[in-house]
């Protein structure tokens, strides 16, 4: 069965989503296969993540995408309402908000099924002004879950 889980350039190094400033582009080293390569030389090229790599740092960009912000480009549902949050104190309502605006934009990714498998909140990782969150959910070709984990500062 053909992979669908895909290959992509590499945005989040160790999938932290924490710090805007780990989304870089990594250079990783791969062996020159060219007929005219010298023996043992080396290319420089862009690092990718494939297959649930690939799928989680999907997942972990649509989350921290605010819905509507590519719709000039042509994807104007793609994204999250997680940036609505911002800057509202956190409450029981809000945490609902969250676990809602989390599944609505799982549930538009088409390489997993529509509903998670489990969703909590980490309390005891938290503070005054975020929250913390495990979601897990099913890939369509595995049966084992993928879990994701991020935080939400409000």
């Amino acid at each position: 069965m053909k992979d669908i889980l895909g290959r992509d350039i590499c945005v989040l190094p160790y999938l932290t989503a924490h710090d805007a400033a780990e989304v870089d582009f990594s250079i990783v080293s791969r062996p020159d296969t060219s007929r005219k390569a010298l023996a043992g030389s080396s290319l420089v090229d862009i690092a990718v993540v494939e297959n649930r790599h690939n799928l989680a740092q999907a997942i972990i960009l649509r989350l921290l995408t605010p819905r509507g912000s590519l719709a000039s480009l042509g994807h104007a549902t793609y994204g999250s309402r997680l940036s609505e949050l911002i800057g509202r104190p956190k409450t029981r309502a809000i945490r609902n908000l969250c676990r809602l605006f989390v599944l609505e934009a799982l549930a538009q990714e088409p390489r997993i099924e529509p509903k998670a498998v489990s969703f909590q909140f980490d309390e005891s990782a938290e503070s005054i002004d975020n929250l913390v969150f495990t979601c897990q959910v099913k890939t369509l070709n595995s049966q084992e879950p993928l879990a994701i984990s991020l935080e939400v500062s409000l």
